[in-house]
């Protein structure tokens, strides 16, 4: 094996939007950074590829935590102050309006939150005293902060609220948009995703999520970080409890003073030389999704009739979050329509579009021989089309299949593979570490398992992490 005699300040594993994030701040600091990158393209489980002249965004829905200009104190704006970042650089556009629905009742999530409390109030009013006293407790929490409060949400909701059906409706938008967790979500993810989704809310880049991916990495580009795509880390050699080196696929070897993983808490151990390789088994994530994806001829689906921009639903008389024991769950799920944002006069999408993500059974996926995986592709695709439409102004087969332009599917065998997430679970393991810190004296975790959510909280997640572990010390 060559060896190399680079030597780093620090190392990024994943050039994600946590890892992208902290090579950034920390080369604003003037810090020699290397961003490792196994797949050829940035963006991690935040991402995009394209098939002929149509490029797909994976995993952005949107990107939450919006707030109108000039709010202060917001995580998003946090994050540009710290990026130096620019509000017309992200060119975000708000949300139409979303909803949760469930057993014939509705709440909007639509960046304003006076109207999902009126929705509340509305559909549940026996229980609006115990919603604004739920948010004034939650509200009173530091939801970023690194010693957060842990517990059930479902337990909080149910002493809180003492209404099934409304806890259900809670817990599903935050679950879907968050949760590593079956059946539930840990408190302080839960205050997270009770700010970023119902107090400020939804906006997309026109162009979708890779106007944040460019931004990152020319910013990246300026501050002198060295990015090396389609060279993943292979071994993280730990001597004296500090990873001394680190052996890349290609066969080299380089050295850094600290590394921040954002490949996940168990997918980062079982990459170092002091663990056996299968190591960590119990503490892998179960909760994986997939994804089916349609485009429209442009007309015909602005006569479609629908409005909405997205909707969480669930057509069960109780929310089950758990890793389906069929392909997938098609009981509930979140429909997006990325047409269905303020883009502002003379822009609008190319296509139409529509977006169903549902749970999925990840090793059932694995298991499939290579016909009959893109056989039940093609088959789901079809029938959470069908299941989304019920959700909509109703259009008929016959003018709604000859409308459609394209199909594709992601399922947790796609995930896993373009990601490296062990089980294809997109919010990693369920125990995460808030302060990043592992057992080894300069690793640390950024990303999906350090904690925090979203589009917005990898980014913060890679900050903060560069700020604690590489810029006060």
């Amino acid at each position: 094996m060559s060896v190399a005699s680079s030597h780093y300040d620090a190392v990024i594993i994943g050039a994600g939007m946590s890892g992208l994030a902290a090579a950034v701040r920390l080369g604003m600091f003037g810090q020699k950074v290397l961003v490792l990158e196994r797949h050829n393209a940035a963006g991690g489980l935040n991402s995009f590829y394209a098939r002929g002249q149509r490029k797909y965004d994976v995993g952005l829905h949107a990107l939450t935590n919006w707030v109108p200009e000039g709010a202060k104190g917001a995580p998003l704006v946090k994050l540009m102050r710290q990026l130096r970042i620019r509000r017309e650089e992200l060119d975000l556009c708000p949300q139409v309006g979303s909803r949760v629905t469930m057993a014939g009742r509705n709440l909007r999530v639509n960046n304003c939150f006076a109207d999902f409390e009126a929705d509340v109030a509305r559909e549940f009013p026996r229980s609006i005293d115990r919603f604004r006293a739920l948010d004034a407790h939650l509200s009173g929490l530091d939801e970023a902060a690194l010693e957060a409060p842990g517990g059930s949400a479902r337990a909080l909701l149910d002493e809180r609220l003492g209404d099934p059906l409304l806890r259900d409706m809670l817990l599903l938008p935050t679950c879907f948009y968050g949760s590593a967790v079956e059946d539930d979500i840990e408190v302080s993810q839960f205050a997270v995703m009770w700010r970023s989704l119902f107090k400020e809310g939804f906006a997309r880049p026109f162009i979708g999520v890779r106007q944040v991916i460019r931004l990152l990495v020319d910013r990246c580009r300026e501050h002198g970080v060295e990015r090396r795509m389609k060279c993943g880390v292979r071994r993280l050699e730990v001597r004296g409890e500090r990873v001394a080196a680190i052996a890349l696929d290609d066969g080299t070897e380089v050295t850094a003073d600290r590394v921040y993983s954002s490949a996940g808490a168990v997918e980062t151990l079982r990459l170092r030389s002091d663990q056996a390789p299968l190591v960590g088994a119990g503490e892998i994530g179960r909760l994986g999704y997939a994804e089916t994806i349609a485009t429209y001829e442009p007309q015909a689906f602005a006569g479609f009739g629908w409005r909405d921009t997205i909707i969480f639903f669930c057509d069960d008389e109780r929310f089950s979050y758990r890793a389906p024991a069929d392909l997938v769950d098609p009981r509930s799920g979140v429909i997006c329509i990325p047409n269905n944002y303020q883009y502002g006069p003379g822009r609008t999408l190319d296509e139409g579009w529509l977006r169903v993500t549902a749970l999925a059974n990840h090793d059932a996926w694995c298991r499939l021989p290579e016909d009959e995986y893109l056989a039940h592709k093609q088959a789901w695709c079809t029938r959470l089309n069908r299941v989304a439409r019920a959700h909509l102004p109703a259009v008929t087969d016959a003018v709604h299949d000859a409308a459609q332009t394209s199909t594709d599917v992601f399922t947790p065998r796609t995930v896993r593979k373009f990601t490296g997430h062990l089980n294809g679970a997109i919010y990693g393991a369920p125990a995460k570490r808030r302060d990043g810190r592992t057992d080894v004296a300069n690793l640390f975790l950024i990303g999906t398992d350090q904690g925090f959510l979203g589009v917005t909280g990898a980014m913060l997640s890679g900050i903060s992490m560069a700020n604690l572990h590489g810029l006060k010390a």
